[in-house]
């Protein structure tokens, strides 16, 4: 079962770069972070209500919950470095980058959770995931933001944040039901996100968004609540060597959707080092 909701992770989370990307065209980036920050929130507790999770807000630790609340705090860094870069840059070049969080969160597996069962497998795997990337990052021209790379600072920020999430979110839902911790570290997520909005005095931009675009962030929340509460139910339930990489291939979702939606396309170089990137996480998968 947990596979199975790992792999719906994955479709969730390729599906929510497009529509984030829909909705940031105009939008600033940090005012869509915590809008669709809210959005996940309720989405999360909705979900903790029909699941009666609730009930079980009493028996959470205070390491748990020093966890869950870090956890939080690093997947805000994430998401506001991630859709920073991806209103930078094309979906198809932020994306392995903020992917390659994969590599970080196997290692990190091994270190902290002795997940080393396939260590030839996993070492290889994180291997030809790190060359994929390499080769799937090319030099964009396009507009200033492109053109001086700083869109890959961000997108790199956001594998680090990512990786971090991994594990102290591992850690933080141990005997925790998932549904309750996902909503326990959104509520984290979303002090941050609109914490920078206010901070930057970003707030007034909230009455001229576009209505089109609003609409994108919204679903966009959606889709990330359905990825997070499938994620953490397979993070808590089987392997971090194993559901990391399987989440990961959301990259095919993402590159297909960018496809046909933005009309964005791949050398082939850059196909070359999608394979890689399958490939790895496959190997990963099937045999860790």
């Amino acid at each position: 079962m947990w596979l199975f909701m790992a792999v719906l992770s994955a479709f969730f989370a390729g599906v929510t770069a497009i529509l984030a990307k829909c909705g940031i065209r105009k939008t600033d980036s940090d005012v869509a972070t915590a809008l669709r920050t809210a959005v996940v929130l309720a989405f999360s507790w909705l979900m903790v209500l029909v699941a009666g999770s609730f009930r079980t807000i009493g028996a959470v630790s205070g390491t748990s919950l020093v966890f869950l609340v870090l956890s939080g705090f690093a997947t805000g860094a994430s998401w506001i470095c991630y859709f920073k870069a991806l209103s930078m840059g094309d979906v198809n070049k932020v994306v392995p980058i903020d992917k390659s969080s994969t590599v970080l969160s196997v290692l990190l597996a091994m270190i902290f959770f002795h997940e080393t069962d396939a260590l030839a497998a996993e070492l290889l795997g994180t291997a030809l995931l790190g060359v994929g990337i390499l080769l799937m990052v090319e030099k964009k021209q396009g507009g200033a933001g492109e053109r001086d790379g700083r869109w890959i600072v961000y997108a790199v920020l956001s594998a680090v944040f990512a990786s971090l999430t991994s594990i102290l979110a591992k850690v933080g839902i141990s005997g925790v039901e998932s549904n309750l911790g996902t909503a326990i570290r959104t509520c984290v997520v979303l002090v941050m996100a609109w914490g920078i909005v206010f901070a930057r005095g970003k707030q007034a931009q909230l009455r001229t968004l576009d209505r089109r675009e609003l609409v994108f962030i919204a679903l966009s929340g959606v889709a990330t609540g359905a990825s997070w509460l499938c994620y953490y139910y397979a993070i808590q339930n089987g392997s971090v060597s194993v559901v990391v990489p399987i989440d990961k291939l959301s990259i095919l979702v993402s590159v297909l959707f960018s496809r046909l939606v933005f009309h964005e396309t791949l050398s082939a170089r850059a196909r070359l080092g999608l394979a890689l990137m399958v490939a790895g996480t496959l190997l990963m998968a099937i045999f860790a």
